[in-house]
């Protein structure tokens, strides 16, 4: 049967435009019930530990359970009433896994008495939703970031040249702390870079894949074309050098890499990325003392041993995740306290290996990879470059970081000294990570919107990564204009 005939069988003219596609669902129901499925298991967390050590439930449980819950309800309200077709695991994700870092920081806080963590860390993570909540109210439409692209770079780069004028801690110049109050810069950095290189990559994907000359298989785009975004990041990556702030730098060679293959759809633009990521870690592996330390506790991890001195911080992780096996010696019954130093940051992650074992290491890893596929998921939605791009781009900075952070701890790679997202002690990474979210529901909720029936997006269908080139033109439903580069 033809086109036309379907067309009268189904009692339209055949130049009536496409029927309305069913409208779909909402799911926030799903969201709610996952959300007290994920505050129930934190509260359980909770519980347990004090089971563990006290044989007692833990006098703050309830208040513990109160608070993650009651700022979940409301994460819940506003993004049911401002972003209603926002992706249901976004939000129970974030909410798990802060819920999951916070008993843990109560655990390790058992260990050290007179430094206790678990409550700023509450505070900042309630600053951390408050500020997610924010930005579902406030920001309408996630293609308003693309007006200011250059604003979101020079702030960044603003932010991270900030802590050269303060004191080194552990050996890198990244925190600024001031009458006993720290902040660390360069996380909400990452975020701003992210939405530069997605809205200039958006205004130019196309000159970039279909410009410039060709060396072997590779396509080298015009200079006037990756010129700015290549000035800003090696800026960027140059500052953190001095800064000795290595892992941000490696966070984001990674971040502009993956965008820059998104944006052109050539893959041999990951293969130099690799090739110079190898060449510059040889490098600073070699000439930065403080880096060549980390190189050489990497490649002997047991050589104090050897030397009599005792197990260092790596090899003390290895001995964790060896003890832990498949199922762990249980919450609050590790020895988390041989770690030492940083076990309430980079190394919290060998805590959760020791006491919740491979099982729980590896439903930890799941519930990253949940998070960082529907953000791809948004991405493959979008009807527009700049928010597929973002989507991309945000999704991929936790990944990165679990990837480098897990393959420190592990002894896959050298240590770079980043925060593990949502887990890890730190305000500033945790209310980072919340402003991710908060853009991610906001492109997911533009991504699961019906849409007029017969309205293509900008460019005849949504993106496809490594499959569809990039359009320069405006979005078909009044997106902001993107900026150009050499005009």
């Amino acid at each position: 049967m033809t086109a036309r005939a379907r067309a009268v069988a189904a009692g339209r003219h055949p130049a009536d435009p496409s029927p309305a596609l069913p409208p779909r669902a909402k799911q926030r129901g799903i969201e709610l019930a996952l959300l007290v499925g994920a505050v129930l298991i934190s509260v359980c967390g909770y519980v347990v530990v004090g089971l563990a050590r006290w044989h007692a439930v833990p006098g703050g449980a309830v208040r513990y359970g109160a608070g993650l819950g009651g700022l979940a309800l409301l994460a819940h309200l506003v993004v049911r009433f401002r972003a209603p077709y926002a992706d249901p695991l976004l939000l129970p994700t974030a909410v798990l896994l802060n819920g999951l870092g916070l008993v843990l920081i109560f655990r390790l806080d058992l260990e050290t008495p007179g430094d206790r963590a678990a409550p700023a860390q509450l505070m900042w993570s309630t600053v951390g939703v408050a500020l997610c909540i924010a930005v579902v109210l406030l920001l309408r439409d996630h293609r308003v970031l693309q007006r200011y692209a250059y604003v979101c770079a020079a702030l960044a780069l603003l932010l991270m040249v900030a802590p050269i004028l303060f004191p080194a801690v552990n050996g890198a110049k990244i925190w600024i702390r001031l009458a006993g109050f720290s902040l660390q810069p360069g996380e909400f950095a990452k975020v701003l870079i992210t939405v530069f290189f997605a809205a200039y990559l958006a205004a130019n994907g196309g000159a970039l894949a279909h410009t410039g000359r060709t060396v072997g298989r590779l396509r080298l785009p015009a200079g006037r074309v990756l010129g700015p975004v290549v000035a800003v990041w090696l800026v960027s990556v140059a500052v953190l050098v001095l800064e000795r702030d290595l892992g941000t730098s490696l966070l984001f060679f990674g971040i502009f890499v993956v965008l820059l293959y998104v944006a052109t759809g050539r893959t041999g633009w990951i293969a130099v990325g690799l090739l110079l990521a190898a060449v510059g870690a040889a490098a600073v592996g070699t000439l930065e003392p403080h880096v060549h330390t980390r190189v050489e506790d990497w490649q002997h991890p047991f050589a104090g041993i050897a030397a009599g001195k005792g197990a260092g911080q790596l090899a003390q992780s290895l001995f964790a995740f060896a003890a832990g096996g498949v199922f762990g010696t249980g919450l609050g019954q590790g020895h988390s306290y041989l770690i030492g130093f940083a076990m309430k940051s980079d190394f919290i992650l060998a805590t959760c290996g020791e006491e919740l074992g491979l099982a729980g290491l590896s439903a930890l890893f799941v519930l990253y990879a949940l998070l960082v596929g529907r953000g791809y998921r948004a991405a493959l939605g979008q009807p527009d470059p700049f928010g597929s791009l973002l989507a991309v781009g945000l999704a991929a900075l936790p990944a990165i970081q679990v990837f480098v952070i897990a393959g420190g701890v592990m002894g896959l790679i050298p240590l770079t000294g980043m925060a593990m997202p949502f887990l890890a002690q730190g305000g500033s990474s945790v209310v980072t990570n919340w402003i991710i979210v908060a853009l991610l529901l906001k492109v997911s909720d533009r991504a699961r919107a019906p849409r007029p029936p017969g309205r293509q997006p900008a460019g005849g269908g949504s993106w496809v990564v490594g499959f569809m080139t990039p359009v320069r033109a405006r979005d078909a439903a009044g997106g902001a204009p993107a900026p150009e580069a050499g005009r």
